[in-house]
């Protein structure tokens, strides 16, 4: 757009036509100040939309809390224990260290009934008693996934001390296997697993011919996390950017050449300009541009209003061509006027020039050979006085 402080051209079409031959047939000199502004159509305000409130909700928490896990055991007894299986319990401590790993202390008492010394048969009591088990294990337990059904792979090193009539002996276990946790409640879930366990008693000698047994545990019971529930943090409030109102570019028209903007080729062209189809300008009707009596000496008035015309022309992005035609009425000898007209309009491109128009400018005189009204009228006479720019490289 061109600067605000720019004469509109459009203003000047109220201005009386230039005498190209007559003094006395000039227009008045306008004395108050054009406005060479183009008009500016500036879109109907929009209403900013409101603000969309959008809900960011932040992952939940790892779970790290301290937790107690009371069970219950079913011992499967391996073949080299001579013995019925058995049952017993125990209580584990742990605590999540991150999703993926736990870390526990187990301990237990389990007891499997048949003893029998099979190598040793003079033992009043190698038949009838039975194997008492009791012992802890460090575990670590992995979990692929957590939710409220968390499934894991655990392994278990410890130790273990087994009594049977008449004997005792500490030795080695560790133990591997798979479980699940199933969360009930915030401070409840059910959990099982199932183990085999190693255990080496080191000469213990508490069945005859080996001190290596190899065991199957099922353990059932529940896992109470000490404290609340981590929870995870408030949903973050974001302002969503209120949304661009989008104009309807068919409804605009910026530069007022009656070529809407969705198919104006050449935005911002000079107020009062001619156009094509579009929106490029054609020609321009410098109204007001007055010369002093049988001279092409510009009057000030016609200086000032080339002022504003070579700011527009040097605003305008187009840097097309133009020719400036001079034209007169048909009073005088045509070939007088022909002359005459060829002086002014060179005048005037001399003119904008000077003032730093970049377009490359090229001065005709046309005489009276070209009316666009009757010359046997005062009215049409003034008419056919004019100059124009004309748009020669679009």
């Amino acid at each position: 757009m061109f600067n605000k402080h720019l004469v509109t051209l459009a203003v000047l079409a109220s201005l009386s036509s230039v005498p190209l031959v007559q003094a006395d047939e000039l227009a008045p000199v306008i004395n108050q100040q054009p406005n060479l502004l183009p008009p500016i159509t500036e879109p109907a305000p929009v209403a900013a939309p409101t603000q969309t409130q959008v809900q960011t909700q932040a992952a939940a928490p790892t779970d790290t809390r301290w937790y107690v896990a009371p069970y219950g055991s079913f011992v499967k007894t391996g073949g080299d224990r001579n013995s019925h299986d058995g049952w017993g319990g125990g209580v584990a401590v742990g605590k999540p260290l991150n999703k993926n790993v736990n870390v526990e202390v187990k301990a237990f008492g389990q007891t499997a009934s048949g003893y029998n010394d099979r190598l040793d048969p003079t033992r009043r009591d190698n038949v009838g008693g039975s194997w008492d088990f009791g012992g802890a294990t460090a575990d670590v337990q992995y979990f692929p996934m957590r939710g409220k059904f968390s499934p894991y792979a655990v392994v278990g090193v410890g130790g273990m001390n087994t009594s049977v009539p008449g004997r005792n002996g500490a030795g080695f276990i560790g133990e591997a296997g798979a479980g699940f946790t199933y969360e009930v409640m915030d401070n409840l879930a059910v959990r099982s697993d199932v183990r085999y366990r190693y255990n080496q008693n080191f000469n213990a000698h508490l069945q005859q011919g080996t001190d290596e047994f190899h065991d199957m545990t099922v353990n059932l019971g529940v896992q109470v996390p000490l404290g609340n529930k981590p929870k995870a943090a408030e949903p973050i409030v974001v302002a969503a950017a209120p949304a661009k109102p989008v104009a309807d570019c068919s409804a605009l028209d910026s530069d007022a050449d009656g070529v809407n903007n969705c198919v104006d080729k050449c935005p911002g062209t000079i107020a009062g300009s001619k156009v094509d189809a579009t929106g490029c300008p054609i020609s321009l009707e410098l109204k007001g541009v007055n010369f002093k009596y049988d001279s092409a000496q510009l009057t000030d008035n016609a200086m000032y209003i080339l002022d504003g015309v070579a700011q527009s022309l040097i605003n305008y992005p187009v840097k097309a061509d133009l020719e400036v035609h001079g034209h007169t009425s048909s009073e005088g000898s045509n070939a007088y006027n022909l002359k005459l007209s060829q002086k002014r309009s060179q005048s005037v491109a001399n003119y904008l020039a000077s003032k730093g128009v970049a377009n490359r400018l090229v001065a005709k005189g046309y005489g009276e050979s070209q009316p666009i009204a009757d010359n046997n009228t005062e009215q049409g006479r003034e008419r056919n006085r004019r100059v124009e720019l004309i748009w020669t490289g679009n």
